[in-house]
């Protein structure tokens, strides 16, 4: 089944979305802060083959002007469905918890991939600032920063079309952020979550680290672990093959 490429005009804003349709159980991605949905390129046949229906939007994710819980909400109302299975990456991941905590019934399971979260706890945010001292980092080269060394080295190729697809921007717009929009996230409020979870990260991720996943896992008791070999903060680009192994394995238990 062929994934469509969509637009909608919602009450948040006009989103551009992709949707292999269909009535299976629905898995939505939300991407990186960088690029765009086409950056699930990697991830549409594994879901589709496995039998589960892909929907990826263009969103923008920030901790606290996101405007990516309220596009999901309104699409899901939109598309007639209840329930799903929520998945982001890096800054995804945070828009991905925002959603969880303003809509916690609308989620049938969680995976947050290579994710800072966007925790605002002061203490969190000081040890963010030691592993990734600011404006140094965000000054270094992008492919630097979001793919591990490994994959640089092995696969030039891979990490040009990374790049190319991570400079595109997001195609959907909107600036209305209540219902859940700007919910902030905490270690308070991310303890209060029950819905199954997968934490994933790369093992030469520089923006969360396995130590830091752990910090999660500790008060998530509804979660579970996995580190992707010998990637960076793209795992999901750099080793698609045990990023998807690892979804699917979570989603088929839920």
């Amino acid at each position: 089944m062929p994934v469509t490429d969509l637009t909608a005009d919602l009450p948040a804003g006009r989103v551009f979305y992709r949707d292999s349709g269909g009535s299976a159980q629905p898995v939505v991605f939300l991407h990186a802060a960088s690029g765009n949905s086409a950056l699930w390129e990697y991830q549409v046949p594994a879901l589709i083959d496995a039998g589960f229906r892909f929907i990826a939007l263009d969103h923008r994710a920030t901790a606290r002007g996101s405007n990516s819980s309220a596009l999901l909400d309104d699409l899901l109302t939109k598309l007639d469905i209840a329930q799903c299975h929520v998945l982001g990456t890096a800054a995804g991941g945070g828009a991905a918890l925002q959603f969880a905590l303003a809509h916690p019934t609308k989620v049938t399971s969680l995976v947050i991939a290579n994710s800072i979260g966007f925790v605002l706890d002061r203490e969190y945010l000081d040890m963010s600032n030691r592993i990734r001292p600011q404006p140094k980092f965000n000054d270094l080269p992008l492919d630097f920063r979001e793919l591990g060394p490994s994959y640089r080295a092995a696969n030039a190729e891979g990490a040009a079309r990374w790049l190319e697809l991570s400079r595109q921007g997001q195609r959907s717009t909107g600036a209305r952020t209540e219902n859940g929009g700007n919910v902030e996230v905490t270690w308070a409020a991310i303890e209060t979550l029950k819905m199954p979870t997968l934490l994933l990260t790369g093992d030469a991720d520089l923006y969360t680290p396995p130590s830091v996943l752990r910090m999660f896992a500790q008060r998530m008791p509804h979660a579970t672990v996995s580190i992707v070999p010998e990637t960076g903060h793209s795992s999901y680009w750099e080793n698609p093959v045990a990023f998807n192994s690892a979804i699917l394995a979570f989603l088929r238990n839920q």
